[in-house]
């Protein structure tokens, strides 16, 4: 009996003594407003899952809430409002600010780039984000590498486009370096944001958009409008989306949120990945089975288009010393990235291509 009551005691004190975690950790709400329709429930569930995964990490005392494009501000001012102190992050990529400076393009996706896995190692190891840091604080933000959609695809398109001429007028919705690109071969480049894109393509506004994968754009309904859907989205191998962060909002965090933020935001980077992976094969079957037809731009198109990409960079650069600076650096290691991928990687993959081709026939 009395060491039953020894032994309630004791854990009594332990009880009164041990902090209560919860009530311990700062409690703070964030708004975090988002620039992808909710109907997305791979681009606006990641933002979500960011949201709920510093809930959870937090127990609860981290609460950041997830708003959709025109809720609390316009899809494409994000990364305005934010920098502005108006909210204390925001879900978006910034090559949709590339008008303030060319170089927030780099930060999400440049033509002719690195794949997923390339870019996230120039990010984290090869000093990217150590390079972007003074371009993202001089839209008032900082920024955390917080989703990837791997390789998209190159759009739908009303007719065919065979030739390079074919591109001559052309009035294409896409966005970053890719619009300015393809306006060297002629295109009429529009940026328009999700929630638009299908009437403005159902109306004959524009004659062909990009803009994920087919799991994506088969919700949108594109497949409905326009009848032929291309490959490679070469403007597009790997765009990478931004947790943006007023910079006052986070140096007030604890260290150990600002250490969840990151943790939260590298899950939903790989998580966004494997989800289009996993959902993107099954999606584009159904496209196929519904009339949809898939084209590859010619070898003729894509060399047109890379060499006005070079061309591109150059312009840019020699007006811009950052932009010539950090492109650079990227460029450097995308060739090392691309080589050893093409040794250790592409060999293999092109063998179980072929393979997969002869079970299925």
């Amino acid at each position: 009996m009395e060491r039953r009551h020894l032994l309630a005691g004791s854990a009594a004190a332990a009880a009164l003594a041990a902090p209560n975690l919860a009530s311990a950790q700062p409690r703070i709400r964030w708004r975090m407003p988002g620039s992808f329709p909710k109907s997305l429930d791979t681009l606006y569930g990641t933002q979500e899952r960011i949201c709920r995964r510093v809930g959870e990490m937090t127990d609860g005392a981290f609460q950041i809430l997830p708003f959709g494009p025109g809720e609390v501000m316009p899809a494409l001012s994000v990364m305005d409002g934010v920098g502005s102190g108006t909210v204390e992050c925001g879900y978006t990529s910034a090559y949709y600010y590339l008008g303030k400076d060319p170089a927030l393009s780099i930060a999400t996706c440049l033509p002719f780039g690195m794949s997923s896995r390339q870019l996230w190692s120039w990010l984290q190891e090869g000093g990217g984000r150590a390079l972007l840091a003074d371009v993202y604080r001089d839209q008032g933000v900082m920024a955390i590498p917080a989703g990837n959609t791997g390789a998209q695809m190159g759009g739908w398109f009303r007719r065919e486009i065979n030739t390079v001429g074919d591109l001559n007028g052309l009035k294409f919705r896409i966005a970053g370096h890719g619009g300015a690109v393809l306006q060297k071969l002629g295109v009429v480049a529009q940026q328009i944001p999700g929630p638009d894109l299908y009437p403005a393509l159902e109306r004959g506004v524009i004659d062909a958009l990009e803009w994920v994968g087919p799991y994506d754009d088969e919700k949108l309904g594109f497949q409905r409008v326009a009848r032929f859907y291309y490959a490679p989205g070469w403007w597009e191998y790997s765009p990478s989306i931004d947790l943006m962060i007023h910079p006052a909002a986070y140096e007030a965090l604890p260290n150990h949120y600002k250490a969840i933020l990151e943790a939260a935001c590298t899950e939903a980077w790989h998580w966004m990945m494997a989800r289009y992976d996993h959902l993107n094969p099954q999606a584009l079957r159904r496209l196929v089975a519904q009339g949809t037809q898939l084209r590859v731009f010619s070898r003729d198109i894509l060399s047109a288009c890379y060499r006005a990409a070079q061309d591109l960079y150059a312009e840019i650069g020699s007006s811009n010393a950052r932009f010539r600076r950090i492109h650079a650096e990227w460029d450097k290691y995308r060739v090392e990235e691309v080589q050893w991928f093409r040794l250790a990687e592409d060999t293999q993959a092109n063998f179980l291509g072929l393979m997969a081709q002869q079970q299925q026939r």
